[in-house]
């Protein structure tokens, strides 16, 4: 990681606060939060809205845990792709539609609804738009409510990816990434031409 790891008697009283109540909530300080924490009035509204769209909203659980996979991907987000793959499929993502995520194919799914979502989250973090179209599709399916928070979640998983990425939080240069075409990676190890996107 870029950013040394606060330690405990380097914390302001806010930053121990929220140390703590991250820790209650999450287990630990792991990952972003290590990075967040630099920064405690950004870090007190990302780890409130985290909670929010990991526990809170209303999108069932596979939706967004596919929505937080989705944005890994898009970032080559080695952590949260890996701290999240087998949750993702526990909650009900297929293994399939995983792997081809992970090679940046179009996964199948057996249900349309799923396919209406994914199509929806795609084109937005692709294009930066979405269609008609699919827009029309997703709102009949989904609703005005899920709809708002399916693009918080991404935009909640896509500062997560960046987050990560600047700063090289755990991308375990020891270990190939689960991605095959990977850059991220490729800028800790010195491996392949970074010149490349």
């Amino acid at each position: 990681m870029r950013l040394p790891v606060l330690a405990a008697d380097e914390m302001n009283d806010h930053q121990q606060e929220l140390h703590t109540r991250i820790t209650a909530r999450r287990g630990g300080v792991r990952g972003p939060f290590r990075v967040w924490l630099q920064s405690p009035g950004l870090c007190e509204r990302v780890e409130s809205l985290g909670a929010f769209v990991r526990f809170e909203s209303s999108l069932p659980k596979h939706l967004r845990e596919l929505t937080l996979l989705m944005a890994a991907r898009h970032f080559d987000a080695q952590y949260s792709w890996n701290a999240h793959v087998a949750a993702a499929v526990e909650a009900g993502v297929p293994a399939q539609a995983v792997e081809a995520i992970a090679e940046r194919r179009e996964p199948v799914f057996t249900d349309e609804a799923d396919t209406v979502f994914h199509t929806f989250c795609r084109e937005l973090l692709e294009t930066h738009f979405v269609s008609d179209d699919t827009f029309a599709r997703a709102h009949a399916i989904f609703g005005s409510q899920a709809l708002v928070d399916t693009v918080g979640s991404l935009g909640n998983f896509t500062m997560l990816g960046m987050c990560l990425n600047a700063f090289q939080v755990d991308l375990q240069a020891d270990h190939r990434p689960p991605f095959p075409d990977i850059r991220g990676f490729e800028h800790v190890t010195g491996d392949g031409d970074r010149s490349q996107p």
